[in-house]
């Protein structure tokens, strides 16, 4: 009989995107809507700001990540991983003492990780070209 193995379920959102992340024990694969991270991310700095949650908990080689990533473009993508990457770390460090310096929640914190970024396009108003762009003004 097989048995399960335990895996760490987060959401991340950043403007349009929305990510479903799903740690398990492993050897640092991360697939990201089937694809390997490499492949689906045009940008190697992309690759590197979603895997940043790893890099500072030393848990780069220590988990296998599957993500689930839909809507927004590839910047709001990496954002959105990066925040379900940090929530699930969290849920597996949730049973360490929340005070002591090695505790996944006060180095991820210190690095501005765990906070949501709450910026969004703002709405198109009538009669301006954009959000706030008037249209152009002509005296003559």
């Amino acid at each position: 009989m097989a048995t399960k193995k335990q895996s760490w379920s987060a959401t991340g959102r950043r403007k349009r995107s929305s990510a479903q992340v799903t740690l398990t024990g492993g050897t640092g694969n991360i697939l990201v809507n089937g694809v390997d991270v490499n492949e689906y991310m045009p940008y190697q700095t992309l690759v590197m700001d979603l895997k940043q949650p790893l890099v500072m908990t030393n848990n780069e080689n220590k988990f296998d990540i599957n993500i689930t990533v839909k809507g927004g473009g590839f910047s709001g993508q990496t954002g959105a991983i990066r925040l379900g990457i940090t929530r699930a770390l969290l849920l597996y460090d949730a049973n360490s003492d929340p005070s002591s310096d090695e505790s996944y929640r006060k180095i991820l914190k210190t690095a501005g990780f765990v906070t949501r970024d709450p910026r969004v396009k703002e709405r198109k108003k009538p009669g301006l070209r954009k959000a706030r762009r008037a249209p152009q003004f002509s005296k003559r």
